[in-house]
C-alpha cells in the first residue's frame, strides 16, 4: 500500500457531519447569544461584536493544532478533543449570557473564558478536520469534496437556528439554556458517530516501489522549526497572504452590505434579510458551479483551481463595482441582481479557494498538512476579526470625511474590489513544490464498517 486510502463519499458526507455539528455550535453563539445580549438584555451591541472577534482572535493557535495532528499522524483525538471543548465553550457562553442579566461583571468574565474556548475548539477541531480531508480526498475531488462539506456545514447553521428558534419561545434564561444543552449535546453526539471508524489505524508503509516497511519522511520534531519550514515556501507564504487578503475584503462587505441596502435604497429590515437571502442563493449557485467544473474539467489540475479562486476574486471585484456604481445610480440600478452576482462570484471563489489549500497542503509530502491548513486557518481567522472593524469603521469614517452616506458606502465597496484584484494577483503567483515521492502514510481499516466508507 504506498498511500493513505482514499475517502468515497461515504467518508466526505461523514466529515460534512462533523462541520455541521461545528457549525451549530458556532451559529448558537454568534447569532442567538448575540441577539439576546444585544436585544432581551438591552446590552451594548459591542460587547458582542468583541467576543465575537476574541474567539477568532484565539484561532491563531490553528498552526499549533495543526501540527499536533502532524505529530500523532491521528486526526481523530484532536477532532474529538476540540469537539469536546467547543461544546463546553458553548455551553459556558449560554450561562455566562443568563448571568448578565443579574450578574454582569461575572457573567462578562464567564463570556471572556467561554469564547476563548470557543475559538480554541473551533481551532483544534476544524484545523484537523480540514487536514483530514485534504490527506483522503483524490484530486478530481476536492472541490465537490468541499462543497458537499461546506453546504452540510450551512445546514448545520440553518436546522439549528430554526429549530432553537423555535424552542426558544417564549424565551426565559432557563430555556436559553436547556436549548444550549441539547444543541451541544447533539453536535457532540453526532461528531462520535460520524468518526468512529473513519480515520483507521496508522502504519508507515514503504516506497511505492515496494521494499518493505521503512520510517515515514516525518515533519519536523518542534512546533517552530515545522512553521519556520513551511514559512520558508514560497506557496505556503504566498497563499497564506492571498488567504488573509481575500478573507479581509469577504468580511468587510459582509457586515455592511445590509446597513448599505437600509441606508441608501431604504429597504425595510425584511427588505434587507430577504436581500441577504438572495446572496447566499447566489452564494450556493456559485460554490455548485465550482465544484462541478472542478471535477469535470481539471480538478486535479492545480492550474485548474487557481484559475478559479483567481477569476471569482476579479468577479467578486466587479460586482463589488457595481454596488459602488449603485450608491449613485440609485433605485434605477439592477441591485437585486448585482447582490445575486456577488454571492455566486464569492461562493465560486470560495470553494476554490479551499479546493486550493487541499492541493497545496499535501504538496510537501505527507505529514505536514495539519500546520499549512492551520497556517492559513489562522490568517483567515485574523481576516475576519480584522474585517468588522475595518468595513464599518471606514464606512464611518468616510461618513464623517464626505458627509454622504451612499458616498461613503460606494467608497468602501471599492476599497474591497481593489483588495480582490490584490487577491486575485497573488493567488495566480502562488506555484506548488512536487510533493515527497518516496514515502507515504497510510491508513488500514480497523472494520468491515470502516473498509465499506473507504474506497
Amino acid at each position: 500500500m504506498s498511500g493513505p486510502q482514499r475517502f468515497g463519499w461515504g467518508g466526505i458526507a461523514r466529515v460534512g457531519l462533523v462541520q455541521a455539528a461545528i457549525g451549530a455550535i458556532v451559529v448558537l453563539t454568534t447569532s442567538t447569544l448575540n441577539r439576546v445580549m444585544v436585544v432581551e438584555l438591552a446590552l451594548p451591541a459591542l460587547l458582542p461584536g468583541l467576543l465575537l472577534a476574541l474567539h477568532h482572535v484565539v484561532q491563531v493557535s490553528r498552526p499549533r493544532m495543526g501540527h499536533g495532528s502532524d505529530a500523532s499522524r491521528r486526526r481523530t483525538p484532536w477532532i474529538l478533543a476540540g469537539m469536546l471543548m467547543l461544546a463546553f465553550g458553548g455551553l459556558l457562553a449560554t450561562l455566562a449570557t443568563t448571568w448578565m442579566g443579574a450578574h454582569r461583571s461575572a457573567g462578562i468574565a464567564l463570556a471572556v473564558l467561554a469564547f476563548v474556548l470557543i475559538g480554541l475548539g473551533v481551532a483544534a477541531a476544524g484545523t484537523s478536520l480540514l487536514a483530514l480531508l485534504a490527506q483522503r480526498v483524490v484530486p478530481e475531488r476536492r472541490a465537490a469534496a468541499a462543497t458537499t462539506v461546506w453546504i452540510m456545514m450551512i445546514a448545520g447553521f440553518v436546522v439549528t437556528a430554526g429549530t432553537a428558534g423555535h424552542f426558544l419561545d417564549p424565551y426565559s434564561p432557563q430555556r436559553l439554556l436547556w436549548v444550549s444543552t441539547a444543541v451541544c449535546s447533539a453536535a457532540l453526539a453526532l461528531t462520535v458517530l460520524a468518526l468512529a471508524g473513519l480515520e483507521g489505524r496508522a502504519v508507515v508503509t514503504g516506497p511505492e516501489a515496494g521494499t518493505g516497511p521503512v520510517p515515514a519522511a516525518a515533519p519536523p520534531s518542534t512546533f517552530r522549526a515545522a512553521l519556520r519550514e513551511a514559512w520558508n515556501e514560497p506557496a505556503a507564504r504566498g497563499f497564506t497572504v492571498f488567504v488573509f487578503v481575500s478573507m479581509l475584503a469577504y468580511s468587510a462587505q459582509d457586515l455592511i452590505l445590509e446597513p448599505f441596502v437600509g441606508t441608501v435604497f431604504g429597504l425595510t429590515p425584511g427588505g434587507s434579510t430577504q436581500l441577504s437571502g438572495v446572496q447566499h442563493g447566489g452564494t450556493l449557485m456559485g460554490m455548485l458551479l465550482a465544484a462541478a467544473a472542478g471535477s469535470r474539467f481539471g480538478g486535479r489540475d492545480w492550474g485548474s483551481l487557481r484559475s478559479w479562486a483567481r477569476g471569482g476574486c476579479l468577479a467578486s471585484a466587479l460586482t463589488l463595482i457595481g454596488l459602488a456604481a449603485s450608491a449613485w445610480a440609485g433605485p434605477a440600478w439592477p441591485l437585486r441582481a448585482n447582490v445575486f452576482l456577488l454571492g455566486v462570484a464569492t461562493g465560486a471563489f470560495s470553494i476554490a479557494a479551499i479546493g486550493s489549500m487541499m492541493r497545496l497542503a499535501g504538496a510537501s509530502g505527507p505529514g505536514r498538512e495539519g500546520l499549512r491548513m492551520g497556517l492559513w486557518g489562522a490568517a483567515q481567522a485574523i481576516a475576519f476579526a480584522l474585517g468588522g472593524v475595518v468595513g464599518t469603521g471606514l464606512s464611518d469614517l468616510a461618513r464623517w470625511w464626505l458627509g454622504s452616506p451612499a458616498l461613503a458606502y460606494g467608497g468602501v465597496f471599492l476599497i474591497e474590489a481593489a483588495l480582490f484584484v490584490w487577491a486575485s494577483r497573488l493567488v495566480h503567483a502562488v506555484e506548488p513544490a512536487d510533493p515527497a515521492p518516496a514515502r507515504r502514510l497510510s491508513v488500514t481499516p480497523r472494520s468491515a464498517h470502516e473498509a465499506a466508507v473507504l474506497s
